[in-house]
């Protein structure tokens, strides 16, 4: 993606914001973070309150740094300066920063770490598609085949056959072992 691309995507996101809530089908997960879910799934009101983190999502400051570590993992593959930067936004419970904390850990080779930070994201959505994938492709660099397919059905119920999510890890699992991931 051009920065070009990138900034009118964000000017068009910081537009949106400004006209009002944005609801999503589905938690894919990615470049644009979701407002954080409550206990029952359904996106949190915001408060007053000016720590209140469930209301970053329209903070522009928030927004400019997880677009950031955003280009930072996936234009410079430069994990550990992601996680850094993830890390300093101060929302390590958001599903989509937890996620992208997890598969930079991955990258890395850390899997221990990486699945803390994907079951954390899926603690705080558990219909968050992208961690979904990213947490199958885990699996099935484990050599964890069953547990794989388990994640792909779960995104064929939230997001279709049709996803990007779903069609990455299907194609990671028609590979045969040990033959490298698609992503």
């Amino acid at each position: 993606m051009s920065k070009t691309t990138r900034y009118l995507t964000l000017a068009v996101l910081s537009m949106a914001l400004a006209a009002g809530p944005v609801i999503s089908a589905y938690a894919a997960g990615g470049e644009d973070p979701a407002p954080p879910a409550s206990d029952s799934g359904k996106a949190k009101a915001p408060k007053k309150a000016k720590k209140d983190k469930t209301s970053s999502i329209e903070d522009q400051k928030f927004l400019a740094g997880y677009h950031t570590a955003y280009t930072t993992i996936y234009d410079r593959h430069d994990y550990a300066g992601a996680i850094d930067q993830l890390k300093a936004l101060g929302q390590d419970d958001r599903a989509d920063v937890a996620n992208l904390i997890g598969y930079s850990y991955r990258k890395l080779g850390d899997y221990k770490v990486s699945q803390v930070w994907y079951e954390r994201a899926l603690k705080a959505d558990p219909d968050h598609v992208r961690t979904w994938q990213y947490y199958g492709l885990w699996q099935l660099e484990q050599g964890n085949r069953d547990q794989a397919q388990y994640h792909l059905n779960k995104i064929a119920q939230l997001a279709g056959t049709n996803s990007d999510e779903y069609r990455s890890l299907a194609a990671a699992l028609e590979k045969p072992p040990g033959t490298g991931l698609v992503y």
